[in-house]
């Protein structure tokens, strides 16, 4: 089972790396709080503290056609947001 789908590199994530040592990261529905951890300390390399959760469920959307209204809904992610320990870092861009 992958459990890290993707790294979150957004204006607020980007901040809180630099402010709070804290990183985001798309992960597989599935995955509990320890498998995360163990994913992302494999992957990095560097020592996690904790690990914050969040399901968000996805949203509806529609579109007008030449058949009418099309209604439909975007599929739900889950979200990790990763506290690494003091002096850990993780660079997203070395691999650019």
């Amino acid at each position: 089972m992958d459990i890290l789908i993707k790294p979150i590199v957004t204006e607020k994530f980007t901040k809180q790396g630099e402010d709070m040592n804290r990183f985001g990261f798309l992960v597989n529905k599935k995955a509990n709080k320890v498998q995360i951890k163990l994913a992302v300390e494999e992957m990095y390399s560097v020592k996690v503290t904790s690990v914050n959760t969040m399901i968000y469920g996805g949203k509806k959307k529609s579109r007008n056609t030449k058949g009418g209204v099309i209604t439909g809904k975007t599929a739900s992610t889950k979200r990790a947001i990763i506290t690494l320990a003091e002096g850990e870092t993780i660079d997203f861009y070395s691999n650019i």
